[in-house]
């Protein structure tokens, strides 16, 4: 056999793999979230659309004075705006990082696996006859971009190249968080459901606990202006604290950059997590500035379940806002 035939069938067995794993991750969401895929349209997030539903009582600093229901406001003399519910046709675009950050797991599986499980369970909630999922996916050497179809291949394909995508270091091309959040804000046109999947380690200070915000943190409040914003935030464990393993080697896999940390010390794994407190607590922050929704998986969690929580408490607030008054309108 020469080294032509066997590269030819290495890569065949590389596909045929890369099949199973798409049919066992399809099975496994589709499987476990069935009653939300067949339940209510309202999906990840309590649609802002635009099918009327009713309305309800203004609340100042939260409500667009554009949504103003004026005949149940005259009627009532009580400020009222409309609610509306999803749109039946929803175009859904995806910002994925796929850097080297996300190449760490030291639990079930790595965050590059956990952020396309995300990315499975967002597209097989959304896909459906007319809806549109779009994609972003940011690598170590500048985007990838999936134009905005339909259908359960086109789904396929997408998760076929995020598992697909080279690790290693970052390249000359590599774009920065902000940036690639920007370019999905000018992709989107028509107001829809944008889905940020990432660690959102990119842009924090040196340190990560400085008192600047994020560079992500402007461009993804000018995204949530426009859209329905879901930020999925991929952590692991070893990012929140240390194990006491002696004299543990630590590599960045942004820089390359390598260090001895003695994990022995009790005092050293007490900053460490305090540290990493204030960081996620930060990230956290940010995200609940800019107006996005969030939902944090980890990769010792059940992510699944997680996302099953998150999609039932959005719809319960949905379905509180659609809830009638004595008013003629709806409340929360």
């Amino acid at each position: 056999m020469n080294q032509g035939t066997q590269s030819t069938q290495g890569t065949r067995l590389d596909e045929r793999a890369l099949d199973r794993r798409l049919r066992r991750l399809e099975l496994l969401v589709t499987r476990r979230l069935d009653g939300l895929l067949h339940g209510s349209y309202l999906g990840l997030l309590p649609g802002v659309g635009s099918e009327p539903a009713g309305s309800r009582e203004y609340r100042p600093g939260e409500d667009e004075v554009r949504r103003m229901d004026w005949s149940v406001t005259a009627r009532t003399t009580v400020p009222h705006v409309r609610t509306v519910d999803a749109d039946r046709e929803l175009a859904t675009w995806l910002l994925v990082d796929g850097t080297a950050s996300m190449d760490f797991g030291t639990a079930a599986v790595e965050k590059r696996e956990l952020a396309v499980a995300a990315v499975a369970a967002v597209g097989f909630l959304t896909v459906g006859v007319g809806n549109r999922l779009g994609a972003h996916l940011l690598t170590g050497v500048g985007v990838r971009r999936f134009p905005a179809l339909t259908g359960r291949t086109h789904l396929l394909g997408m998760l076929r190249t995020l598992l697909a995508v080279p690790r290693g270091r970052p390249g000359p091309g590599v774009v920065p968080l902000a940036e690639a959040v920007d370019g999905v804000h000018r992709a989107a046109v028509r107001r829809g459901l944008v889905v940020v999947v990432s660690d959102f380690l990119d842009g924090l200070d040196a340190d990560g606990l400085g008192p600047s915000a994020p560079a992500w943190q402007q461009p993804l409040r000018r995204l949530a202006a426009r859209h329905q914003v879901l930020a999925v935030q991929v952590t692991d464990p070893r990012e929140r604290d240390l194990p006491d393993v002696g004299l543990l080697t630590v590599v960045d896999p942004e820089s390359g950059r390598r260090r001895e940390v003695p994990t022995a010390s009790r005092r050293l794994r007490e900053r460490y997590a305090a540290a990493a407190r204030q960081q996620q607590a930060a990230i956290a922050a940010a995200i609940a500035a800019t107006g996005a929704a969030h939902l944090a998986l980890g990769t010792d969690r059940d992510w699944v379940a997680d996302i099953v929580r998150h999609v039932q408490v959005q719809r319960r607030l949905s379905r509180a806002a659609r809830r009638p008054t004595t008013s003629g309108g709806t409340t929360e």
